[in-house]
């Protein structure tokens, strides 16, 4: 699918990029290769190919869900200017 300088013009308009006027042909050879291949793909035939969700069929390792930080919430409410049951006070500052 070729694209003419135009329909590039129009595009890059929609999409709010500035194209200079020298790029437009170079733009449009991209995108218009771009668009064969997308036309090749979709001559494939793919009946009886499952979908994948990754081509590696990997599963991601997660590591175990262990704590690694001390507590140290006594130690934040004692250096902090304004402090009851456990909470932070700060200034009213809606009304």
């Amino acid at each position: 699918m070729a694209l003419d300088n135009a329909e590039i013009l129009k595009i890059a308009k929609l999409a709010r990029l500035q194209v200079n006027a020298n790029q437009v042909d170079d733009y449009a050879d991209s995108i218009s290769r771009i668009l064969d291949l997308v036309d090749a793909m979709q001559k494939v035939d793919t009946d009886g190919v499952a979908p994948l969700a990754n081509p590696l069929d990997a599963e991601q390792r997660l590591r175990a869900d262990e704590v690694t930080a001390n507590n140290q919430r006594d130690d934040f409410m004692a250096i902090a200017p304004k402090a009851e049951a456990g909470l932070f006070l700060v200034p009213k500052v809606i009304e």
